[in-house]
């Protein structure tokens, strides 16, 4: 909620400033002493209390939300004021309002306080004795059992995977039909991942459409899941025609089966239908609508209809229970009134049973579900579902409720990249600090949290199985984008909406999204609008033009850069840095600058007294200055390119430490002294590469490397066209705490391994690419690689002959051999590993491929089914 958000954003403001080691103004002790003292009691309040009548509570953090903007606006004001033009106000003045501002939230305290002496309306007790903890993250079993279930359409399942799997020389169409929550997507997943699908066609893709589609994005889609070696980068700066045709070619005389989920029209099918080859391979195409008249399409599909009362409860109890667990006797009957009242919709199921999953079984919570259920559901069209949907917002943990919302300003359908959803979540001020975690690691548990009540889902893991991508669907954004503009917690441009309505010079979020499909789309009014939004902090936008920055001296969060408009023919604004870094309120910086190839960016970064997360795309690499070293705030740093000064030594600045920087990508010719490892002690994510050595390698004193103790992901490129001489990297040395290492180029021995990297205690992930080693021979020895994971080689074409044991690999889970045209065959004794779950295979010599397959031969024939081996370019 907005008011929650804008407590702990206020109290995240007061903690910097005080914390901070060059503070920008200072505060009258008594006033911050009384100040938090009124924001923890309106916090420990909205975390304690639900809501009885709906209107009262609106009034109230109504009331709140509005003193602490105020408290807010009043501080960050004379922040900005204090580093830009020195003191425009006197400190009395600053104090007379603020001591203002502090009467106000104490009037609110009282009015609360007899709120809850007298019991008016507001607390429901049976809320609060039976939900599952409100102050802070809390973590359960992994969801990946419940996840896209299919419990009620095996006759479905089996329909349609007999519809795939026919001998049928002719292209067929596969329309799946159903109202918006039925399951039709979740019903295509389940077929798409079937082994039998899998081995039925040389060709699978999977494409999200959604009503704001665009062909040029469908296309490049469907050529990355076609050829794993193409570059999105390159294919987002063709056209549509010259796309068209690489797919035409590209499924040509192979047997396909193309995924086109969540279509609203004919026209994006007559867009895309050309391109495909009925080229009598007996291929398929599948797709997912709401709509019957797109449906029509093709004439061999299905229509999914409602479950009916025992498929509903089969589903509630599949996604309230674990596996092995059966309903308590004197929840069935209840349990049964719930699935009946979602009148067999899955999605409504779903969604009530990850809400039931969280919280304590006693029948008097589940009777309170009962009856709100019944009047919700009966809605007709998708509202019921939308009310279902707000019944589990409603009582989701307060804390989550902002984290929750914020999804809303992602565009329909986009994959989410994880580590950006946490940053901008941290800048924006809404993470409730628990001691001992870091407010990174306390996003993390809130999106699975989120995910475990099926209002977030899992798109993609990494190769560390957390979670890369993840998504909302439609209907949940829908009820984000209401609650949110409801609250004015956030607004959210739609799609073809040619103005910023009325009220929006209040907002203090803003996202913009420019569809692809708006050929017509004209941002004046956009922009001109946004010159009167005084309080905004966050803007998340994505289209051609700028925007007038200057205008922003409050901004926190500025994310301008979308790497699918980085192309040709729709060229992104790039932004002056010097402009950018006269925003000194802001927080988190992701754009595309316009500096001059070997320039580095001005001093004035000195100014981001609070910047997190300083993240620029540009064609050039560049030099930062010394003042970088200054920024002590600093969480995140990437840039396409850049080289780190020397640090300071001496002078006032020498005493500052980076404590909180945890990642460093893109760094050239890094240079890990004594100076740099004491300046930034809690790395834990570093890419570096070198092009040169001026003065040799042994100058970037590399050993210094493992005296970063908190180093968790490391990547180590080499790309001078000269070789690193086999002695450059003998003082090569890795801290214990590593998890994650990537190499390229480096040309160390196979022998080195057992030195340098086998070892490692906490190493999970290991992929070694093009020249990471050289040599013709790797034999492993036992004791080590003990809790690796994964393992990628690539490219190491020296390669030959790889001698191993089952038991010197004890727990991994993956392993991926690319273009190794030398290597003989796959130790046989890697199909021992009981952990090992898929082996993948690119351009690898055909010996290699055919110990693949023996492998997986023994395995199934010894009762192991679980091997998946996958082979590109056979």
């Amino acid at each position: 909620m907005a008011a929650y958000a804008a407590l702990l954003s206020l109290k995240y403001i007061i903690q910097q400033i005080q914390l901070h080691p060059r503070p920008p103004i200072s505060f009258d002790q008594n006033q911050v002493d009384s100040l938090t003292d009124n924001l923890n009691f309106l916090q420990d309040f909205l975390e304690g209390y639900s809501y009885g009548s709906r209107e009262a509570v609106e009034v109230l953090e109504s009331r709140i939300k509005d003193a602490a903007h105020a408290a807010e606006d009043l501080i960050e004001t004379r922040v900005v004021d204090q580093i830009l033009v020195g003191e425009r106000m006197s400190s009395s003045d600053f104090h007379q309002d603020l001591e203002m501002v502090i009467q106000d939230m104490g009037f609110i305290k009282k009015d609360v306080m007899e709120i809850k002496d007298n019991n008016i309306g507001i607390i429901e007790d049976h809320l609060l004795r039976n939900s599952s903890t409100h102050g802070g993250a809390s973590s359960s079993s992994s969801p990946s059992t419940r996840q896209n279930a299919m419990v009620g359409f095996d006759e479905l399942l089996i329909e349609v995977m007999d519809k795939l799997t026919e001998r049928q020389s002719n292209l067929r169409i596969i329309p799946i039909v159903g109202m918006g929550g039925i399951g039709k997507t979740t019903l295509a997943i389940n077929v798409y991942a079937k082994p039998l699908i899998m081995h039925q066609f040389d060709v699978r893709a999977w494409v999200s459409i959604s009503q704001n589609y665009n062909v040029q994005d469908i296309l490049v889609e469907i050529l990355l899941c076609a050829n794993k070696d193409e570059s999105r980068e390159i294919l987002s700066g063709m056209s549509e025609g010259e796309l068209g045709e690489r797919v035409h070619k590209s499924l040509y005389g192979r047997r396909y089966l193309i995924v086109l989920d969540d279509i609203w029209s004919a026209e994006a099918w007559d867009k895309v239908n050309r391109f495909f080859p009925y080229n009598g391979q007996g291929s398929k195409i599948m797709i997912t609508t709401r709509l019957s008249d797109v449906a029509s399409i093709g004439s061999h599909g299905v229509v999914m209809d409602f479950l009916n009362e025992d498929k509903s409860w089969d589903l509630l109890c599949r996604y309230v229970f674990e596996e092995e667990e059966d309903c308590p006797p004197e929840l069935e009957e209840i349990g049964k009134k719930i699935a009946k009242n979602c009148e067999g919709l899955p999605l409504s199921i779903v969604v009530i049973g990850g809400h039931l999953a969280k919280s304590k079984r006693t029948r008097e919570y589940w009777e309170y579900i009962s009856e709100n259920t019944n009047t919700i559901v009966n809605l007709e069209d998708n509202e019921r579902c939308l009310k279902v949907l707000q019944l589990s917002y409603n009582h989701l943990p307060v804390h989550l409720k902002p984290c929750f919302l914020y999804m809303g300003v992602f565009p329909e359908d986009k994959k989410i990249r994880v580590s950006w959803l946490v940053k901008l979540w941290v800048s924006e001020g809404f993470v409730k600090p628990i001691n001992g975690k870091s407010l990174e690691v306390v996003s993390r548990e809130y999106l699975q949290e989120l995910c475990d009540r099926n209002l977030v889902l899992v798109h993609k893991r990494g190769s560390n199985g957390n979670i890369k991508f993840c998504n909302i669907h439609d209907l949940l954004r829908d009820l984000c984008l209401r609650k949110a503009e409801r609250e004015k917690f956030l607004y959210v441009r739609r799609p073809h909406e040619l103005t910023i309505p009325q009220g929006t010079n209040t907002q203090r979020r803003i996202g913009i999204h420019q569809s692809m499909s708006e050929k017509d789309y004209h941002p004046d009014p956009v922009l001109h609008t946004l010159q009167y939004v005084p309080l905004v902090r966050s803007l998340i936008c994505n289209f051609e033009e700028g925007l007038p920055l200057l205008d922003f001296r409050l901004l926190r969060v500025l994310k301008v850069d979308d790497k699918k408009l980085l192309n040709d023919n729709n060229r992104q604004y790039e932004y002056s840095v010097e402009v950018v870094f006269r925003l000194v309120n802001l927080r988190l910086i992701a754009i595309r600058s316009d500096w001059p190839k070997s320039s580095g960016f001005p001093s004035s970064v000195n100014l981001l007294w609070n910047l997190q997360t300083l993240i620029v795309n540009g064609p050039w690499g560049v030099v930062a200055p010394c003042e970088i070293w200054n920024l002590t705030q600093l969480k995140h740093v990437h840039f396409n390119e850049l080289e780190l000064p020397d640090p300071p030594i001496g002078g006032k600045d020498d005493k500052f430490v980076l404590g909180n920087l945890q990642t460093l990508t893109h760094i050239r010719n890094f240079k890990c002294g004594e100076e740099v490892v004491k300046r930034i002690p809690n790395i834990t994510k570093l890419q570096i590469f070198y092009f040169e050595e001026p003065q040799g390698f042994l100058s970037y004193c590399l050993d210094n490397l493992g005296h970063l103790h908190k180093l968790e992901s490391l990547r180590f490129s080499f790309y001078s066209l000269k070789k690193p001489s086999l002695n450059d990297l003998v003082n090569f040395i890795l801290p214990n705490s590593l998890k994650k290492l990537t190499l390229m180029r480096t040309c160390l021995k196979w022998e080195d391994m057992n030195t340098k990297i086998g070892l490692l205690p906490n190493l999970q992930v290991l992929k070694l690419k093009r020249n990471s080693f050289v040599g013709t021979e790797w034999e492993t020895v036992e004791g080590q690689f003990c809790n690796l994971k994964f393992l990628l080689i690539q490219e190491c074409k020296d390669l030959e002959c790889w001698t191993t044991d089952n038991n010197h690999f004890p727990h991994l889970e993956h392993l991926q051999l690319h273009y190794l045209n030398k290597l003989k065959e796959i130790p046989s004794c890697i199909g021992e590993i009981s952990t090992l779950q898929s082996i993948q295979l690119k351009w690898c010599s055909d010996e290699v491929v055919i110990s693949a397959k023996e492998i997986l031969k023994e395995q199934e024939d010894s009762g192991n089914v679980g091997l998946r081996v996958q082979v590109f370019d056979e």
